[in-house]
């Protein structure tokens, strides 16, 4: 079971090793050490928001903007946790919690479209092996590309800041396709964040003021929707 998780968990490696390697290229160009950038993804784990993490590093953001930000943009982990936990009510509890902190978009999306592994003998190994693939592949990548950060001209390093916003559009074009009031919410949190920054608000601050007023404003559109 674990040989075959490897072998199903083998192309999320290979997603992640480029954007994980423009991570440590860009964290170690915003200001941070290999240690803490490597750390990051060692204890985070989640791509967006250690790319978020590390661009508000760069334009100079407090801890606890850095901290509310990230959170809100990773709530939706409380949802696939509760799914995934769901999916395995018949495994003991010592494994839930470890697979659970390894969840991610990409090994979740594969967990669930392979439930039945569950059911199985030692069908855990099946989902640990997912998950320790993707988790070694985006520490490493990291760490390589933290090193390559301090090789590489700044200016291609620079350009690489575009994968930053490839990654959320990337997350926001399924959902836009699907609802188009989804593309008014981002719309609306991007305004409120721009207007913040012209009133003299930090950057840090600005993002968390957009994001949390352009979730809050999700919540009125789309539930005026199912009505």
């Amino acid at each position: 079971m674990f040989k075959r998780g490897l072998m199903v968990g083998f192309p999320i490696m290979l997603g992640y090793i480029p954007i994980a390697l423009t991570y440590g290229v860009l964290a170690r160009q915003s200001g941070m050490s290999l240690l803490e950038l490597t750390l990051m993804s060692v204890l985070v784990f989640a791509g967006a928001s250690q790319f978020m993490g590390a661009n508000m590093i760069a334009v100079g953001a407090g801890a606890v903007e850095i901290v509310i930000a990230t959170f809100i943009l990773n709530f939706r982990h409380f949802v696939m946790n509760l799914s995934f936990m769901n999916q395995l009510r018949n495994i003991p509890l010592k494994w839930k919690a470890p697979l659970s902190l390894g969840l991610t978009d990409e090994t979740f999306a594969v967990s669930a479209l392979h439930s039945e592994e569950a059911k199985k003998e030692k069908g855990v190994y099946f989902y640990a092996a997912i998950i320790l693939v993707a988790y070694l592949s985006w520490v490493l990548g990291s760490l390589v590309g933290g090193l390559l950060g301090d090789i590489i001209p700044h200016a291609l390093s620079q350009s690489m800041g575009i994968a930053l916003y490839a990654m959320f559009i990337g997350l926001l074009v399924p959902s836009v396709k699907k609802n188009i009031k989804v593309g008014l919410i981002a719309i609306i949190a991007m305004l409120l964040n721009a207007l913040c920054v012209q009133l003299g608000m930090s950057s840090g601050w600005a993002i968390v003021v957009g994001t949390i007023i352009g979730a809050l404003s999700g919540i009125y559109l789309l539930k005026e929707e199912e009505a």
